[in-house]
């Protein structure tokens, strides 16, 4: 099959390279960048620059771009794919994207599965892609009106064939809920814990838990702002859950309420070890 990637930034790059190398795919790639194709040539992650004009040879065609761009995209692309073809996209938000390349499908006589990769890096950009990205980690797909049970079973199989560990279906409001609770909260206080004006004089007096909190605080902030604010309504329900949740801490402190404090920390903990034994026996499940 050939295997059409528009966008090749660092889930794009990641994706042609591991398709590239672990299977008998034919990949393609288009970037607005001919910096970024001819990079992606060098290193064999693409056979072919993608003609985003001509794309009729492609049997999967994978829009590797944020939600905006996405739809912008595949109002051009979607007219000029041959019938039947299959189109997914890696958009970390999925209300905003899937009933519009619903529609575009449906004109087009595609067959559009939402997708998302729950897998990545801090860093942006096809020069930080690697094609061991989503060894073990979840794809979550979005089956629509314009999907079909033999495109959703097409692209399970050939995203565990290229190391990923598990296949995730869900509807875009359950993803989005879910989402803005397991990655945009986690980006957002990451974002604000750095801002402390003692990271300025953390240097040799910071570990391990220092690191896991700001790692993601270097993020792409135009992106990062995009999938916040298409999925405003979910993220600022989380974002109030957690200043109350916060500010029973915070109270104890001013309170000095020791027996409160022990009691909410393990509280936190006890929870933290359901989450995990839930994630692990989720694993187990996919095995």
């Amino acid at each position: 099959m050939t295997i059409g990637i528009v966008g090749l930034g660092l889930i794009g790059g990641s994706l042609a390279k591991t398709l590239s190398q672990r299977s008998d795919h034919t990949v393609l790639g288009f970037d607005i960048s001919e910096e970024i194709v001819n990079a992606a040539l060098a290193d064999r992650a693409i056979s072919a620059p993608l003609d985003i004009l001509r794309p009729e040879p492609c049997g999967l065609a994978v829009l590797a771009l944020t939600p905006e761009t996405a739809v912008s995209t595949a109002q051009k692309l979607f007219p000029l794919l041959k019938k039947g073809t299959i189109v997914t996209d890696i958009c970390g938000i999925k209300r905003f994207v899937c009933p519009r390349l619903t529609e575009l499908a449906l004109e087009n006589g595609l067959r559009y599965v939402g997708g998302h990769p729950m897998a990545g890096i801090e860093k942006s950009g096809y020069f930080w892609s690697k094609p061991d990205m989503f060894d073990g980690a979840s794809m979550v797909l979005c089956p629509t009106e314009s999907s079909d049970d033999g495109a959703v079973e097409l692209l399970s199989r050939l995203w565990l064939s290229v190391g990923f560990g598990k296949i995730r279906i869900s509807d875009p409001d359950e993803h989005d809920a879910v989402i803005s609770y397991t990655s945009q909260l986690a980006h957002l206080v990451s974002s604000a814990y750095i801002k402390s004006p003692t990271a300025a004089h953390h240097a040799g007096l910071a570990g391990g838990s220092f690191k896991d909190m700001t790692r993601v605080a270097m993020l792409d902030e135009k992106m990062w702002t995009e999938l916040f604010f298409e999925n405003r309504d979910n993220l600022l329900n989380e974002t109030d859950g957690l200043i109350e949740r916060l500010t029973a801490y915070r109270d104890a402190l001013a309170k000095g309420d020791r027996q409160t404090m022990c009691a909410l920390l393990r509280d936190g903990r006890l929870t933290k070890q359901r989450c995990d034994a839930a994630e692990e026996e989720l694993h187990n499940d996919g095995k």
